[in-house]
């Protein structure tokens, strides 16, 4: 049984969806803060905080789990510079609480939602798993604070991790029954297709004179679902008996933020505004993966992350679920 931290939110659901499809048993445990019950089908749901250290407990106890994904994170960065505690409570103190309940039931696998903010502002571009870290932002550092707790976990007890450093997860499941819905919305591409169905008067560009091609943010987007089969071959890997370490998840080419509303404008066939604003605090001008070692030692090669192929995809579920899940 696979206990998944956070399954009722964007990529926790698609990758629910997919251990599904590989005939995985999975029970959900989530406080449905940022989640929804309605992405969950057809598997057992604890509501709980992951700060209830007795309630993991006791639901790792009930379902006989074996292996852990967590997701359950807060993950804005301009909150998290905004509301650091908010952060290093849920993000830091949560997860060091699923640790604890694992430790305590013998439960000595975990994959691990990280991120590519814990790099920072890189020097090399594309960006490899040996860069070093040094996030910016707090949103980052609490990431990079869990990798290093499970690190001295591993040492201390014996766990083994798998850490996914995920760059710009986008898109909707290519079936049309999950997407991607949070209140308030601040990714990129749902903002630009809620620009096209008119639901926001424009679409801001949050800087525009940084180093790069055009002036805006260059991001490396990789599909919801390419990282679901990256999740599920990460804990094959696991499973194997393989050893702890991180991998980059991500397309390994970046676009820039006005590239992404172009592509809006192509697959809706609507024209919107766009405005430029100021820069968000702790946004690194251009962020790109090397996805090299994910390729050769999971197997992985991401099938759905061309840029138009992700943009219809988010376009077709928002533009049938304008206002999520109870639309």
């Amino acid at each position: 049984m696979i206990l998944v931290l956070g399954g009722a939110g964007y990529i926790g659901s698609h990758v629910v969806k997919r251990l599904m499809a590989d005939k995985k048993e999975v029970v959900v445990y989530d406080d449905l803060s940022q989640g929804h019950e309605e992405a969950i089908e057809g598997v057992p749901f604890v509501r709980g905080a992951i700060g209830d250290t007795a309630l993991l407990r006791q639901t790792i106890r009930e379902h006989g789990v074996k292996s852990a994904m967590h997701f359950a994170a807060f993950c804005y960065v301009g909150e998290s510079v905004e509301k650091p505690l908010k952060y290093y409570w849920n993000n830091v103190a949560g997860s060091v609480s699923v640790l604890e309940a694992m430790r305590a039931e013998g439960v000595e696998r975990i994959i691990f939602s990280s991120t590519a903010a814990t790099y920072g502002i890189p020097a090399t571009v594309p960006i490899a798993e040996t860069e070093p870290q040094e996030p910016i932002n707090p949103y980052g550092r609490s990431k990079l604070m869990v990798e290093q707790v499970m690190a001295d976990s591993a040492a201390a007890w014996g766990l083994r991790f798998t850490a996914l450093r995920y760059f710009n997860a986008a898109g909707a499941d290519v079936d049309g029954r999950l997407g991607e819905w949070h209140d308030p919305e601040t990714h990129l591409i749902p903002l630009a297709c809620y620009a096209a169905l008119g639901m926001i008067p424009s679409f801001t560009i949050h800087g525009g004179d940084y180093d790069t091609p055009d002036g805006s943010c260059v991001r490396d987007f990789i599909h919801v679902d390419d990282l679901a089969d990256a999740h599920v071959r990460a804990l094959n890997r696991l499973e194997s008996g393989a050893p702890s370490r991180s991998f980059n998840l991500g397309n390994g080419e970046g676009f820039s933020v006005r590239e992404v509303a172009d592509a809006v404008r192509r697959i809706s066939g609507k024209d919107f505004s766009v405005v430029t604003g100021p820069p968000r605090p702790g946004d690194p001008p251009v962020l790109v993966a090397d996805a090299a070692a994910a390729r050769a030692e999971l197997g992985w090669t991401p099938r759905d992350s061309d840029l138009d192929r992700i943009v219809r995809t988010a376009w077709n579920w928002l533009e049938k679920h304008p206002r999520g899940y109870r639309s």
